[in-house]
């Protein structure tokens, strides 16, 4: 077996771990157009995929005028509970996740999502356990600001050249230059892959598949 490269690993959440995709550009689309904004193309939506929410909905509904916001945001969670179990993990993202946890990494999620969001997706059985640590982007900075990743390294004392951050954005990808850590990209999210490039991922993986060896050989 190799040395481990990196202690810590941090993961974004929708896109990355969760096949959710699809369904925030439909609920960005309909919170969007229940307040009377232009409706965003399914690029411009998914380009927002990793903000915090605000920032993202704002991002995605420029015509918006901000006294609205508050009623956008009710409106994108009202379609996101509604549809929010009809969605789950890729497949392969469990074994991949104890492969991990059998070689004593430290995994954690750095997600654009909002605490109570993230909490009810990690309450799931087959998710107890299995994650030592998590930020959202309500209780520090959205992506690409390196806030989160500074944070856990701190709580687990673990240095930026011993962190990998995996996410399918380039939001994702940003915050770990940012922050000076690795990163991967996973080619199967939001963000097209030929974005990546210029934020120099050490590897980009176009399935669960792929990830999970690149990590059983790199990580």
């Amino acid at each position: 077996m190799r040395p481990r490269q990196f202690d810590l690993i941090a993961f974004d959440w929708d896109g990355t771990l969760f096949d959710s995709t699809a369904l925030i550009v439909r609920c960005i689309q309909a919170a969007v157009k229940d307040v009377g904004g232009t409706v965003p193309t399914d690029a411009a939506a998914s380009y927002v995929i990793g903000m915090g929410l605000m920032q993202a909905l704002a991002h995605a509904a420029p015509d918006v005028p901000p006294d609205r916001y508050p009623q956008l945001g009710l409106r994108y969670r009202h379609h996101y509970a509604a549809h929010q179990h009809d969605i789950s993990l890729f497949a392969g993202v469990l074994p991949m996740l104890a492969a991990l946890k059998a070689r004593h990494h430290w995994l954690t999620v750095a997600t654009g999502k909002s605490r109570r969001g993230l909490d009810d997706a990690l309450h799931a059985v087959e998710l107890q356990g299995l994650f030592d640590g998590s930020r959202t982007a309500d209780e520090t900075a959205g992506k690409p600001s390196p806030l989160m990743l500074e944070q856990l390294m701190r709580e687990f004392g673990v240095a930026p050249e011993r962190t990998l951050m995996i996410g399918d954005t380039t939001h994702d990808l940003q915050m770990a230059v940012n922050a000076g850590c690795a990163s991967v990209g996973v080619s199967y999210g939001a963000h097209e892959p030929d974005t990546f490039s210029a934020l120099s991922p050490r590897f980009v993986a176009h399935s669960v598949a792929e990830l999970d060896a690149w990590l059983r050989a790199n990580a």
